[in-house]
């Protein structure tokens, strides 16, 4: 299992940016895809965007295309989601995830993923 630390999170108003930080001990990182996703209040957790072990490929949730972008950088053992034009409806806690190296980043699952951080709360206020 690969241990997950979030950080990054916090309180900013609409339209504002924010980075977040998942950083990743334990095994090697660059064997896992790596995922964001996100619980608000009351809904069920939903995912956000997904990158390969390689970076090669990436997708994003439609609610969050054009706006949020996720990297990594296997050197830092560190996934990121870097987040624009934030909307009161991007409130949530995200969590980073972990899942296989061979996932197919475009039917993956939440499912797939099987080590998760303890997630950081992203408040955006109007």
């Amino acid at each position: 299992q690969v241990r997950l630390v979030e950080s990054g999170g916090g309180l900013v108003q609409a339209g504002a940016s924010l980075r977040l930080s998942c950083a990743a001990s334990g095994r090697t990182f660059s064997f896992y895809t790596m995922a964001w996703f996100r619980q608000a209040p009351g809904k069920e957790r939903e995912f956000v965007a997904v990158i390969s072990s390689s970076a090669g490929a990436t997708r994003c949730a439609d609610s969050v295309k054009g706006r949020f972008t996720i990297s990594r950088d296997n050197a830092k053992n560190t996934v990121y989601l870097q987040m624009n034009s934030l909307k009161l409806e991007d409130t949530a806690v995200y969590y980073c995830a972990a899942g296989p190296l061979r996932l197919t980043i475009a039917t993956m699952q939440e499912s797939d993923f099987g080590s998760w951080g303890q997630g950081t709360q992203v408040t955006v206020s109007s």
